[in-house]
C-alpha cells in the first residue's frame, strides 16, 4: 500500500518530471500560464499528464491539493500582473 502523502515534489515525479527544488523552481518559472488556460490544457503536458491532472482535480481526489498548489504556482505571473489572454 501507497502511503505517499501527495506533495508538489510528488506531483512532479508522479507527472514524469524532475523533483528537486532547483529543477521544480526552474520549470514553474519557465512554465507560466495566462490566467484564462487550465492547468490541465498547458501544451506543454502530453496527454496522459493532461488526463492525470484533469481526473484528480475534477474528482477532488487524493492528489487534488498538489494539482491545486502546481496550478497556482503556473498561474503566479497572471495573478501579480493580471490576465494576459
Amino acid at each position: 500500500m501507497d502511503t505517499t502523502v501527495p506533495s508538489l515534489p510528488h506531483l512532479f515525479q508522479q507527472l514524469g518530471l524532475p523533483a528537486g527544488p532547483e529543477e521544480m523552481a526552474a520549470f514553474l518559472r519557465d512554465h507560466q500560464l495566462p490566467a484564462a488556460v487550465r492547468v490541465s490544457e498547458a501544451p506543454f503536458w502530453n496527454e496522459g499528464q493532461r488526463q492525470f491532472l484533469r481526473e484528480e482535480w475534477r474528482e477532488d481526489a487524493e492528489w487534488a491539493i498538489a494539482v491545486d498548489a502546481l496550478n497556482e504556482a503556473l498561474h503566479a505571473d497572471a495573478a501579480v500582473h493580471g490576465p494576459r489572454g
